[in-house]
């Protein structure tokens, strides 16, 4: 009898193990089209992962494209098709990619800038030097989408309130729905553990994840994270009146926007930066690991810039304030990063005509006023933004779209873990800012630091470059800390800015501090 027992206990783990590892095929591919919002459903057997066409504005690592895939089914699709306010068509696209080896876990891979476009669903480590292999040939299941509207870079969506919703964070919460119904229909069993991961807008909305959806995901990778994208979109109107301000005119009487601080300026700040804080870490090596305690101050370099970039750089690195001197948003670091060109790409540009081409104002100033202010109003100038009497028309997106809430309680009780990168040189989001917001969170939800860890990168800008160890794996050691219990107390980096170096980078508040060796080698530092 007890053997018989014995018997059917074992078929019936056996049979529920060969339903959770049913073969995923070709033909039950095809028979995810028969779905409610999936257009098409293909199998592919082998080839390449395509390059991702956005990933100035995902981060997504190039080392992704041309990586050997597996066998995998990919899933395009639309959600809640309709007719906006403004008379255009909306959907929310997405795109998924299921292996036929599943891993048994589940990425959403975020966006970036305005969103408007699918990027492929491969699971890219949003750090651009990165090398760690893209989530999709780890074995995960992974999806993509558009935020809920057409148009890379362009911010007209604000005019359907929908729109403004699906792009705030409504659009994850459908996408992630959908995602989990096509994993039970491809594999028979829920995923059993849900990730996020993304940068620059995809880091907000992976901190969206973590805030709105916190029983949906189990863990959360966010870098470079847009989460007060209101303020920081307040700030580009900031960085673009000042520059404009101080740019000197060609002989044509045309004012020079990139020329406001040149090339051999920056060079001089970086060098007085470096000359002051770089070996406060213990050693010499381009790298300012003691970020937050570097002192620096232009005046210090005024002999090689002149006393009008002097007073620039004080406004510019002390942020947005109104007339009172609140600050409306935070300031800046300074930092080895500052001279290269993914920071001047952003808040300066290098066009040498009247028509600046920096990305504060070709991305921000349109965002503005058309989907960070109410009422919409496209027309508006980013050089007409009012300090004073324009930052509460944001308020009312602001509450909508901004992932700056420090109650994690929920997400920290089921389990959750969040790794956030941020790059000190980021000249989109402040390092400061993110800093600040953690430092609260600690305050606000208690025991925060066993379910978020802060990793600052020196020298690195916007999701990726600058003079930077940018090549990690926050994804690993996400994996390692949720799956297995490794809370990540520091992750091991290198780059191309720093041949043959390696280093750690530490969990906030900690740094990586020279103490012996070969400088070049991370077992010549520690975290302290």
């Amino acid at each position: 009898m007890l053997l018989k027992k014995t018997i059917l206990m074992l078929s019936a783990a056996f049979a529920a193990h060969s339903v959770q590892a049913a073969i995923f095929d070709a033909a039950q591919c095809a028979d995810l089209s028969k779905t409610e919002g999936v257009n098409s459903a293909k199998w592919i057997q082998a080839g390449k992962l395509p390059s991702d066409d956005q990933a100035s504005f995902t981060g997504a690592a190039k080392s992704a494209a041309g990586v050997e895939f597996d066998a995998h089914c990919v899933v395009n699709g639309e959600l809640e098709k309709r007719t906006g306010a403004d008379g255009k068509p909306y959907a929310i696209g997405y795109q998924m990619r299921l292996p036929a080896n599943w891993n048994g876990k589940f990425l959403f891979q975020g966006g970036g800038g305005m969103d408007g476009f699918v990027a492929p669903a491969v699971g890219a480590t949003p750090v651009a030097g990165s090398t760690a292999l893209p989530a999709l040939k780890r074995g995960y299941a992974v999806v993509s989408m558009d935020g809920g509207h057409k148009g890379a870079g362009d911010p007209s969506f604000g005019a359907d309130q929908q729109a403004r919703l699906n792009y705030a964070y409504a659009s994850t919460g459908k996408v992630t729905s959908l995602a989990k119904l096509l994993i039970r229909k491809a594999y028979n069993t829920e995923p059993k553990h849900s990730y996020f991961m993304g940068c620059s807008n995809g880091g907000r909305e992976a901190m969206h994840a973590a805030m709105r959806y916190p029983t949906e995901f189990d863990g959360v990778v966010a870098g470079n994270p847009g989460f007060r994208l209101s303020r920081a979109a307040i700030a580009q109107s900031w960085d673009n009146q000042h520059f404009r301000a101080a740019a000197p005119k060609n002989d044509k009487g045309e004012v020079i926007f990139a020329n406001a601080l040149t090339q051999k300026d920056l060079d001089a700040v970086v060098t007085g930066v470096l000359n002051r804080c770089d070996k406060n870490d213990g050693v010499k090596d381009g790298i300012i690991n003691a970020w937050e305690s570097c002192d620096f101050k232009p005046k210090m370099v005024q002999d090689q810039i002149g006393a009008d970039k002097v007073k620039l750089l004080n406004q510019i690195f002390g942020g947005a304030k109104n007339s009172r001197g609140d600050q409306i948003y935070s300031g800046w670091f300074y930092d080895a990063g500052l001279n290269t060109e993914g920071w001047r790409a952003w808040k300066l540009g290098n066009s040498q005509t009247a028509k600046p081409n920096a990305r504060n104002i070709t991305l921000g100033a349109a965002s503005l006023p058309s989907y960070f202010m109410t009422p919409y109003q496209p027309n508006f100038s980013t050089f007409d933004f009012n300090f004073d009497t324009d930052v509460a028309k944001t308020e009312q997106i602001g509450g909508l779209n901004n992932s700056d809430s420090t109650d994690l309680s929920t997400f920290k009780a089921r389990g959750g873990k969040m790794i956030v990168f941020e790059g000190v040189s980021d000249p989109v989001f402040s390092a400061v800012d993110l800093r600040d917001w953690y430092k609260q969170l600690l305050n606000d939800t208690k025991g925060a630091r066993d379910a978020v860890r802060l990793f600052n990168v020196p020298g690195m800008t916007h999701c990726g470059g600058g003079a930077a160890l940018d090549d990690f794996d926050p994804l690993t050691a996400l994996e390692q800390w949720h799956d297995k219990g490794k809370a990540p107390e520091a992750m091991l980096a290198q780059g191309k800015a720093f041949p043959n170096k390696t280093q750690p980078l530490c969990a906030y508040p900690k740094v990586a501090t020279y103490v012996r060796g070969n400088m070049d080698k991370a077992s010549s530092f520690v975290c302290k």
